[in-house]
This record gives C-alpha cells, structure tokens and sequence, in this order.
C-alpha cells in the first residue's frame, strides 16, 4: 500500500497538470501553444537547466557516465529502430525520429524530480541534453535532411547545458540575486510543460491507432532493455540507473509531431504514436517507477 501511495504522489501532478491542458482545450479556451512552447525553450527551461546543474551535488564523474550511458542508449535506440523501420518497410522520415526520442522534457524531468529529487532532477537533465544533441543533429537530418551543428549551438537549452556544466566543474555559483531570478523563471518550466502536454494531445488528430498501439509497445520494450544494459554496462548508481531508464522509456514526444509537420512527414501517424504511447505510459510509468523506487 505505501509503495502505491508513493507511486502515486509521483505520477499524480503529471496526469493533473497535462488533463489541466487537455480540458482547458475542450472547453473552448484559447491556448497560445507556439508563444508557451517558445517561452519554456527558450527561456524558462533554459533557467531552470543550468541552474539545476549548478547546484547539483552530484559527483560530476558520475554525470560523465550517465552522459556516456545515454549517448550508448541512444545509440542502440537508433540501431534497433533504424533494423525495425527497414524490416517492416516503414517509413523512416515518419516513424524514426518518434520511435527513438521520448518526452523526456515534459515528462521526464517532472518525473524524475518528483521521484527522486533535486539530484534525479539533475540526472534527469543530462539525459535530456543528450537526447536533445542528438535530436537537433540526427533526428532532424531524418526528417528533413537539413541538421547541423550550428543549428544545435544556437539552442538556448543546449547553451544552458553547456554552461552550467562549465559551473558544476569549477564549483561556481552565480550571485544570490541572479540565481533567485533564475530559479524563479526556471520554476514555471515544469507546470506549463506538462499543461502544454495536454494541450497538444487534446488537439492532436490520430489516425491508424492500431499500429500506433502495438508499435507503442514494441518501443516501450526496446527502450527499456536499451536503457537497462547502457546503465549496467557504465555501472550507474542506483538513482543515476533509475533516472536513465525512466527518462529512456518515456512516451513518443510531441516534438516530433510538430517536427513531422513542419518538414512534410506524415504527421497523422507520428500524432497516432503520441496518443498510443502516452495512452501506454498511464500503465507502464507507474510501473516502472513501483519497480525503480
């Protein structure tokens, strides 16, 4: 019973904030999506990225294995994914950008932050700036044939990245009133993803829920056992484990609806798989985080 509570104190402001956003939609209420998905990357999760970094206390050389443990998992991600496109005659302009990267922005940190702390939140990040290296290079160069590392550097996420790693090394701090504003800005990040979460799913139009299903669970397998051997192959501890593996098998991200129809996709199959999976992930994260935790 305590080990359901707990589960169940995590996964709980996820599910509320996101249903927040779906009905906010369904009632009729204006939701600027583009402004609010602008604001949080380029300013508030920015914030609140480098200054997690900053004040984390974890031992940066086990932020160097978890980095090196995600690269491999993401690497395996793309192998797997790239033999399963090809196998099954899929296109992979579609469905492999969103077979290999998970929410683990919106979902992902709240999670891990909810779950495991200021220092899962910590963990949490560096998964994501890996995901998000990747994502802005290969990811986009599959869906449009057009990544380059000078689009990547022009992120502000990955800046933030970059330089709170740069702090965390040096053992800097910034000055009280800079880090309180930064703090500050960086706190909006969490509630407004996860409201824009159900926003966007509320407005999404699925079609082929079938295969989006059973694909759904597929990567839900692949990205675990992916996950699992990155991080007992680098030998994670146990909250860098756990937060590898929770943000690895996180649901298809809407970005990459929105990447799908931007760059000519089909955009209605990768909006089925973000439906499927996150449908799939009410039942798998509970128990992922029962058998983590």
């Amino acid at each position: 019973m305590n080990l359901i509570l707990t589960v169940l104190e995590i996964v709980a402001p996820v599910g509320l904030l996101g249903l927040v956003g779906f009905l906010w939609v369904r009632a009729g209420f204006e939701y600027r999506l583009e402004f609010i998905t602008r604001l949080c990357m380029t300013l508030s999760v920015p914030a609140l990225v480098f200054t997690a970094l900053m004040q984390t206390e974890v031992d940066p050389a086990a932020l160097t294995s978890l980095s090196l443990a995600a690269a491999l998992a993401y690497g395996l991600l793309t192998l797997a994914f790239w033999g399963l496109t090809s196998a099954m005659k899929l296109d992979r302009r579609t469905y492999l950008a969103p077979l290999i990267f998970g929410n683990t922005g919106n979902v992902g940190l709240p999670l891990a932050l909810f779950a495991f702390g200021q220092a899962g939140l910590g963990y949490a990040i560096v998964v994501f700036a890996v995901m998000i290296l990747w994502s802005f290079t290969f990811g986009l160069w599959v869906v449009a044939g057009g990544g380059s590392p000078a689009r990547l550097l022009r992120e502000p996420i990955m800046g933030a990245t970059l330089l709170g790693a740069l702090f965390l090394w040096q053992g800097w701090q910034t000055p009280a009133w800079l880090t309180n504003s930064l703090e500050l800005t960086g706190q909006i990040a969490i509630p407004l993803m996860l409201i824009t979460l159900g926003v966007a799913v509320a407005r999404l139009n699925a079609r082929h829920l079938g295969r989006a299903l059973w694909l759904s669970v597929l990567r839900a397998g692949i990205c675990l056992a992916a996950a699992l051997g990155a991080g007992l192959l680098f030998d994670l501890p146990g909250t860098a484990l756990a937060v590898l593996i929770l943000q690895v098998t996180t649901p298809v991200a809407v970005t990459s609806y929105m990447m799908a129809e931007k760059y000519g996709a089909d955009s209605d199959s990768v909006a089925g798989l973000v439906i499927a999976s996150t449908l799939l992930s009410v039942i798998t994260l509970p128990l992922t985080l029962a058998f983590l935790i």
